[in-house]
């Protein structure tokens, strides 16, 4: 490499990481024009598109459940040590990892041990589960970006010094491309007609305990309100592929009703613009459907046994992020055992209520306000290249 180049070494695990990780590349080269940026590591699509040389793919990183972590174990202790050979060998500049805490904090103890500088770009959820990892974050991490307005401060109490509000990259980043009208042409749904949007997660396991439920809910509301509409986002292909192999699979009288459905890939948001409700799987989800403005109920179910080793170690009152975000229960949250087809129909015909709808929106908007105006890579991109700089 020429004098003045830089090698940043990037780890991200699930889809949500490498499409920020993507967009944080993107924002590193354009604050630091004039310098040549290397960057490899723990790379998915996005990522690799964005120019990051995958030392792993991160593509099939992206599990669920205490359980099914244990059982790829090896798969990931392999990429574990790959990575810190690539480190070792390469000596980046700093090290930035994205998100992914299981996989990430344990990496970050080894690569201090390497001597690297390293930052933690969507700081691990310790507030809500987990609090035992501060400790790796207080002694293994020079830099710690947060994504949402309560964290810094969280942390500060915490004792964690390091640490950095940037603001959430969703915000206003997250926007439908097609009016309602535009979007019900497009997929044979009547604009006039309520329609109410299902997303059921991006993993495997996810979909399998959770759309069941939602297909049941819908055939439970067509009882009363024949007159509704429902449509699912679907991840990815591979996604698509499972959630229409679930409604072929239903039987009885409602099977043709519920193979017009749309399944959709890559129309999340316009969907969620679409619609007069949502359910919508625990997770970054629930944030977007928040942005747009969509009225929706948090939903979420794990194996039973991932379940009773899981709950006891969350710490927070409430499981949605919007939720958390608003400090208060905007959204209704459905969790484990009280995620079934009634209770899921049950709030759904609730959001419709018009006067039940607008106060949702209200809440919805005055919550998405707190985080913050945009430009979260770039902010990110500039500490970043400022402390690496500090450091030469």
């Amino acid at each position: 490499m020429a004098v003045g180049d830089r090698q940043i070494m990037i780890v991200a695990g699930e889809a949500s990481g490498d499409l920020h990780a993507a967009k944080l590349v993107n924002a590193i080269v354009e604050a630091d024009p004039d310098r040549n940026y290397r960057f490899f590591g723990s790379a998915g699509s996005n990522m690799r598109a964005a120019g990051v040389e995958a030392t792993v793919r991160a593509d099939e990183m992206s599990i669920v459940g205490l359980l099914e972590i244990a059982r790829a174990l090896p798969m990931f202790l392999k990429a574990r040590k790959a990575l810190l050979v690539a480190a070792a060998e390469r000596k980046p500049d700093a090290v930035i990892l994205v998100d992914f805490p299981d996989f990430n904090l344990k990496l970050a103890r080894s690569l201090k041990k390497l001597g690297l500088r390293v930052i933690y770009y969507i700081s691990p959820q310790v507030w809500a589960w987990r609090k035992y990892r501060l400790s790796v974050i207080r002694d293994h991490v020079d830099l710690l970006l947060t994504i949402l307005p309560f964290e810094k401060d969280w942390f500060l109490e915490q004792g964690v010094s390091n640490v950095e509000y940037v603001g959430s990259p969703l915000a206003r980043e997250v926007s439908a491309s097609r009016t309602k009208e535009e979007f019900c042409l497009m997929y044979a749904l009547d604009p006039l007609k309520p329609v109410i949007a299902f997303l059921p997660g991006s993993r495997q396991k996810e979909i399998a305990r959770i759309f069941p439920v939602m297909i049941d809910a819908a055939v439970e509301i067509w009882r009363s309100r024949p007159d509704i509409q429902f449509a699912v986002a679907a991840a990815s292909l591979a996604s698509r592929e499972q959630i229409t192999a679930a409604i072929e699979g239903k039987s009885g009288v409602d099977r043709e009703a519920l193979r017009s459905i749309p399944v959709l890939v890559d129309e999340t948001y316009n969907l969620l613009n679409a619609s007069d409700a949502a359910a919508v799987t625990s997770g970054t989800a629930t944030m977007e459907a928040g942005i747009i403005g969509t009225p929706l109920v948090i939903v979420y179910k794990t194996s039973g046994i991932n379940y009773r080793l899981l709950e006891p170690l969350i710490s927070v009152e409430h499981y949605g992020l919007i939720n958390l975000i608003a400090g208060e229960r905007v959204a209704a949250e459905l969790i484990q055992d009280e995620f079934t087809r009634k209770t899921l129909a049950g709030e759904i015909i609730l959001l419709l209520d018009p006067a039940e709808n607008l106060r949702h929106r209200e809440k919805l908007k005055s919550a998405t306000e707190k985080l913050g105006h945009g430009g979260a890579s770039k902010r990110a991109a500039e500490l970043i290249i400022a402390l690496i700089s500090d450091r030469k």
